[in-house]
């Protein structure tokens, strides 16, 4: 059981993603709605892994993977984007995300993606 931080500025994306991860026998200790928030939650609580959406306001998810493996080079970050962001997810990849989903969320994906980054 994996204890996971949440980063999505859509209230129902978080709810949708710690309803599957709870399913699946893992632990949400927190949420984010930017990645100011997120950056500042990771500090806070240091889970294992964090889900964490592309385009937010504030600060983008892909800043915030940045700031994050910047201070905790360890940090295990699965991205989420919409269908048509693949450019942007290749930036996440190279910014240290570990995988990523796309949405809409299928649970098995997700599950797999959480199971693969923890390994």
């Amino acid at each position: 059981m994996a204890k996971i931080l949440v980063v999505d500025d859509a209230a129902f994306m978080r709810m949708t993603l710690k309803d599957m991860l709870s399913k699946g026998g893992h632990e949400v200790v927190g949420e984010a709605e930017n990645g100011v928030e997120a950056v500042e939650q990771y500090r806070k609580l240091n889970p294992d892994l964090v889900t964490m959406d592309i385009t937010m306001p504030i600060m983008e998810g892909i800043e915030a993977v940045r700031q994050i493996k910047q201070e905790f080079p360890n940090a295990k970050i699965i991205m989420c984007s919409a269908m048509g962001q693949q450019g942007m997810v290749v930036q996440a990849i190279q910014a240290g995300a570990r995988d990523f989903v796309v949405k809409p969320f299928q649970p098995e994906r997700v599950l797999e993606a959480v199971k693969r980054v923890l390994g």
